[in-house]
């Protein structure tokens, strides 16, 4: 990813702070020279200073088989937004895209069992939905086994990101704030974050 010095993100606990925020990443792997892609919902931590991922597939979905002996990218990239040249000082402008985006590449490893399966389900099921824990703790043994026969859960080991922050950074101030007042007022909900997240970043270089 193109990644210009005032828009690069180094910050591991933001990085791993926006992954958790917007978990629902896409894996990408090389099969014979073609590109396959799978999105999924991915729990995100820190181990010894490397970001770990752990997501499970659906068995029937044979992008499992690849992500073991070769590397993989994943992608998540929420929120984005339009950005008018009419908040510009300027006339002589033209518009840009606001965004955030994380790519992580590293490899993965299944489940060694139905235990360790289970165990990256059961964080997921608290990550997302802990009120759902009580039910799915009542459900039969054989049947969490049979659902756990249908998936191949994996952890992701990081070894390189790339991470890009693009608010406006390079803009003036007066500018930085017009557009962060705009998009906080508009109706889409992702303009809302952008907008989110360039005060928060104005504030922090204050």
């Amino acid at each position: 990813m193109y990644i210009p010095t005032i828009n690069h993100l180094t910050d591991l606990s933001e990085i791993l702070e926006f992954i958790q925020r917007f978990s629902f990443g896409t894996i990408i792997t090389s099969v014979e020279g073609k590109p396959i892609a799978t999105p999924l919902p991915f729990l995100a931590s820190v181990q010894d200073n490397q970001i770990v991922l752990q997501a499970h597939f659906a068995k029937a979905n044979e992008h499992w088989k690849y992500i073991v002996d070769q590397e993989s990218l994943i992608i998540f990239q929420e929120p984005h937004a339009y950005i008018s040249p009419s908040h510009y000082e300027k006339e002589q402008n033209v518009p840009t895209w606001n965004y955030i985006s994380v790519h992580l590449y590293g490899k993965a490893i299944w489940a060694p069992s139905e235990e360790v399966s289970q165990r990256i389900l059961e964080a997921s099921i608290d990550f997302y939905e802990s009120t759902y824990q009580k039910q799915w703790y009542g459900l039969s043994e054989d049947y969490k086994s049979r659902m756990l026969k249908g998936i191949v859960a994996f952890e992701f080991f990081v070894s390189e990101i790339q991470a890009k922050k693009k608010i406006s950074q390079n803009r003036t101030e007066k500018e930085q704030v017009q557009i962060a007042e705009a998009l906080s007022k508009s109706s889409s909900t992702q303009d809302q974050l952008i907008g989110e997240y360039m005060s928060k970043n104005f504030k922090k270089s204050k």
